[in-house]
């Protein structure tokens, strides 16, 4: 069985949680379906994500002339961040990726505030996540350890927050630490409202 193959035997067991899935061949592919989900709507958010940085998603955005929502610099006053970040949970399409998923359908989601997840369960009409096949993991137990000890601390280096693990290179449950990235896991075990979470799988390796 081919990986293109294999990935699509894959994809099955998240149709049966109601996830919308669609595999790619590649990033090019990948930017050109994430598009799609654009037309007649009016706002779109990003997740903050280093999977669209790489298909090129924010700057084909702000070619097409779509609004997109930005979130504030963390150097504003947090009673000003909060008030803004809110806004992402009200736009027509969130687009993100995911820390992991599963064999069988699951996804998972770390963040930091909460409100990139919370956008994931309720609020946005339509969530796009991209994956690359890096981010597949067997069972529900290797991808919360892909969360915290693989995903996890290249982004604390990427975000410059200063948690251990970003020197670390592991999970040291920084508990109380004020750059500490894991404050909230989601998991996604069923969608109840269809076709409002989309999964698009390249056939690439993307992100961390």
């Amino acid at each position: 069985m081919s990986c293109k193959e294999q990935l699509s035997s894959i994809l099955e067991a998240f149709e049966k949680r109601g996830i919308r899935t669609h595999l790619s061949d590649d990033r090019k592919g990948a930017l050109t379906k994430c598009l799609e989900f654009v037309e007649g709507h009016e706002t779109v958010a990003l997740g903050g994500s280093s999977t669209l940085a790489e298909i090129g998603l924010p700057e084909s955005l702000e070619k097409a002339g779509v609004d997109v929502f930005k979130r504030p610099p963390r150097d504003r006053f947090p009673d000003f961040r909060y008030m803004e970040m809110r806004k992402s949970l009200m736009v027509d399409v969130m687009y993100s990726s995911a820390n992991a998923v599963t064999r069988d359908g699951r996804i998972l989601n770390i963040d930091g505030y909460g409100n990139r997840v919370s956008s994931h369960i309720f609020g946005p009409k339509r969530v796009v996540i991209v994956v690359g096949y890096n981010k597949i993991t067997g069972t529900l137990a290797e991808a919360y350890y892909r969360v915290k000890n693989i995903a996890s601390p290249p982004n604390v280096r990427r975000l410059e927050t200063g948690a251990p693990c970003g020197e670390n290179d592991y999970c040291t449950d920084c508990l109380g630490h004020p750059g500490r990235i894991c404050g909230y896991v989601v998991e996604f075990q069923n969608v109840r409202f269809r076709d409002r979470v989309h999964l698009i799988m390249v056939n690439e390796r993307l992100g961390f």
